[in-house]
């Protein structure tokens, strides 16, 4: 069943949490405005999207190979679709690294950026030209509030996130010349197999490079912290789909967009102080000086996170 005058639109990393959760809402859209095409890296992991997508699957929604860290993979996806037309890029696909700098190597960080980073200049490469020649289309890019403001131990990921932002930023300009839309999406702590992954991993990584004091923050002060923000804050991919969807339908889209509210206190400290010393201080006492306040905000957030939930429902 063809769905007729629909957008094409191109999801990246879209095996699970949030680039899922996008394709799957886009595809079950009750207006039937978008075909998607939900990519990933490997396709043998494709059994959760399939199964979430359930009745859309072939229809609005069909599934496609991209690794985004290869030319001839995206440029292999892109020329398979009809007149090569993609109406909306998400790009979403991306990997996490957390822990002290001096425990990371090099080749992992050049890894991330490959993905975070060049791999959203190789699509926005393949596919801006056809754009401005239509003089048409919107590139939506899942970002981070990390990509505002850098956070302890996420010194490469921000970094990555950093690049993104100002990449996008450059870009806009001239995108906006041949009407073409750019949005970066940016969510703050997000629930997912992504992030748990990444967490795991982190409890098990081996710290001998770096001195005991750091190691004993790392474990006993910042993996705790996270748990309670994620805990407190979190929001679920489902959530990121929605705010996303309506974006994408939005005839004047904002270029920056914050997923969670209650995170946003926390990115306003970057552009009160023009010095950049108020978010670094803020962020220094509530880890090293006042657990406890620590603990009580986000009991409170915790409480209006609930709220809020029950509110939407």
């Amino acid at each position: 069943m063809k769905v007729m005058g629909a957008r094409k639109v191109l999801v990246t990393g879209c095996s699970s949490g949030i680039g899922l959760a996008v394709a799957v809402r886009l595809a079950k859209d009750e207006l039937r405005r978008f075909k998607v095409v939900a990519t990933m890296r490997d396709l043998d992991r494709r059994e959760a999207l399939e199964k979430a997508a359930g009745e859309t699957l072939n229809r609005s929604l069909e599934i496609r190979q991209l690794d985004a860290t290869c030319e001839d993979s995206i440029r292999e996806c892109v020329n398979s679709l009809s007149d090569r037309r993609v109406d909306v890029l998400v790009n979403n696909a991306g990997v996490g690294m957390i822990g002290p700098l001096e425990c990371q190597s090099v080749s992992d960080m050049q890894q991330l950026f490959n993905t975070n980073f060049f791999g959203l200049v190789r699509l926005v490469k393949e596919l801006l030209p056809d754009m401005k020649q239509r003089q048409s289309g919107h590139i939506v890019v899942m970002s981070s509030v990390l990509g505002i403001q850098g956070l302890l131990f996420n010194d490469v990921y921000a970094a990555s996130k950093f690049a993104v932002e100002g990449f996008c930023e450059s870009l806009a300009v001239q995108a906006m010349k041949f009407n073409v839309k750019m949005t970066l999406v940016e969510p703050g702590p997000v629930v997912t197999e992504f992030e748990k992954k990444v967490y795991e991993e982190a409890e098990k990584m081996d710290l001998s490079e770096t001195d005991e004091e750091t190691a004993c923050i790392f474990h006993q002060i910042y993996l705790p912290y996270s748990r309670k923000v994620f805990n407190s804050v979190g929001q679920t991919p489902e959530d990121v789909a929605e705010q996303t969807l309506q974006l994408i339908v939005s005839k004047n889209p904002p270029f920056r967009h914050q997923t969670n509210r209650l995170y946003m206190p926390l990115t306003a400290m970057k552009h009160a102080d023009p010095t950049g010393q108020l978010p670094i201080d803020a962020f220094y006492k509530m880890i090293f000086q006042h657990d406890r306040m620590l603990n009580a905000t986000l009991s409170i957030l915790r409480i209006l996170h609930r709220r809020m939930g029950h509110g939407a429902a």
